[in-house]
């Protein structure tokens, strides 16, 4: 079992929650309007008059770690394709979950 959390940028809408209806992936906690920037590059998003872009944020447990890795292929070919707009997942290993 796995935990991937995504951040990306508010651009892309509701593209990452089709993504996870693509992959068959129903369970996920999103959060919107949130800040932060990037470790190397790309430009902050702030929410304010300098830097006006936001992010939105996922967290979801896939039960099988095939499906988890499918879901990260799809997600970094996202990133590839629109590679300016930001969009970062991160995976852990769950152990237990009530």
């Amino acid at each position: 079992m796995k935990a991937i959390f995504i951040a990306y940028n508010q651009a892309y809408g509701e593209e990452i929650v089709e993504l996870l209806d693509e992959k068959g992936q129903r369970g996920f906690t999103q959060w919107v309007d949130i800040q932060g920037r990037g470790g190397e590059e790309g430009e902050p998003h702030y929410g304010n008059h300098a830097w006006p872009t936001q992010n939105y944020a996922i967290l979801t447990i896939v039960k099988d770690d095939a499906k988890a890795s499918e879901l990260l292929d799809a997600l970094k070919e996202k990133d590839e394709m629109y590679p300016d707009l930001g969009l970062r997942a991160f995976c852990w290993t769950v152990d237990k979950m009530v």
